[in-house]
C-alpha cells in the first residue's frame, strides 16, 4: 500500500506495543518512519524490522518530556529526510494507585511523559508544517480521558489533557493546512495494559460490549486512516477504537 508514502513520519514511544505497531503500520503504507523511544535498544529494533519489510525508517531514541532531547530526535529525522509531515504523539506510560495514595512523584511523571511529552512534540513539529502549509498531528489519548479510570487518575488527567491539546491545537491551525485530531484507544493488550493488575483487567473486560481487549494493530489502522487524505475532513476529533466503552 501507498496510501501514505507521501509522509515523513516521527512516532514516540514506538519500540513496543502501540506505537510499534503504528510505525509499522505507517511504514507499510509508504512513510518514512523516525521511531523514538526512551530505549535506544527498542527504537532499533523497530526500525529493523520496518527495514526488514523493505520500508525506510531510522532510530531517535529520547525522553519526550525532555525539550533538548525533542529538538534532538526532530532533527536527526529532518536532517535525513527534510520536513516531518506526520507527528504522532504516542509515548506514554502506566501506574496504578488509588488516588489518597499517589505520590507527587508518580502523578509529575505520569503528566510529564504523557502531557507534557505531547506538548512539546506537538510544539516542535508544528512551525515548519505551518511554513509548509500541509501537516497532521494525531496525538494518542485514552478512553480513560473521556470517563476516568479506578486507580489510574493520574493517567487519565493526563489523557484527558491531550483531548484538550488536540481541540486546541485544532482550532488554532487548521485553517492553516494542519490537521491535528487524536485517537482514544479502550483498553488493548499491550505490555503496560497487562501489567495492571488481575482483578483490573477482569474487571474492565466485564463493562466492555464487546467482551474483550483490542490490539495493538487496532489503534495502527485508526492512526493510519487519520493520516491519510481519507480523513481530510476530520479536525480536532477523538477517534475510539475502545471495544465500546466509550459511545458517542
Amino acid at each position: 500500500m501507498t496510501r501514505l508514502a507521501a509522509h515523513t513520519a516521527l512516532v514516540t514511544g514506538a519500540g513496543a506495543g502501540i506505537g510499534k505497531a503504528i510505525a509499522l503500520r505507517l511504514a507499510a503504507e509508504g512513510a518514512k518512519v523516525a521511531v523514538n523511544d526512551l530505549s535506544a535498544e527498542r527504537a532499533a529494533e523497530t526500525v529493523a524490522l520496518i527495514q526488514k519489510a523493505g520500508g525506510e525508517a531510522l532510530p531517535t531514541p529520547g525522553d519526550v518530556s525532555d525539550p533538548e532531547a525533542v529538538e534532538a530526535m526532530y532533527s536527526t529525522a529532518e536532517s535525513a529526510w527534510g520536513r516531518i509531515t506526520l507527528a504522532v504523539n504516542n509515548a506514554g506510560i502506566v501506574h496504578q494507585a488509588r488516588l489518597e495514595d499517589l505520590a507527587v512523584e508518580d502523578f509529575d511523571r505520569m503528566i510529564a511523559v504523557h502531557l507534557r511529552g505531547c506538548f512539546l512534540g506537538c510544539r516542535r513539529a508544528i512551525n515548519p508544517m505551518l511554513a509548509a502549509g500541509q501537516g497532521v498531528i494525531v496525538n494518542i489519548a485514552s478512553q480513560l480521558g473521556q470517563i476516568g479510570g479506578i486507580e489510574l487518575a493520574h493517567y487519565s488527567a493526563a489523557k484527558a489533557g491531550i483531548i484538550g491539546l488536540t481541540k486546541s491545537l485544532a482550532r488554532e491551525v487548521s485553517s492553516r493546512g494542519v490537521r491535528v485530531n487524536a485517537v482514544a484507544p479502550g483498553p488493548i493488550a499491550t505490555e503496560l495494559v497487562m501489567a495492571l493488575s488481575d482483578d483490573w483487567r477482569a474487571a474492565k473486560t466485564a463493562e466492555l460490549p464487546l467482551g474483550r481487549f483490542g490490539a495493538p494493530e487496532d489503534v495502527a489502522a485508526t492512526v493510519a486512516f487519520l493520516a491519510s487524505d481519507d480523513a481530510k475532513i476530520y479536525v480536532g476529533q477523538t477517534l475510539g477504537p475502545n471495544s465500546g466503552d466509550v459511545m458517542l
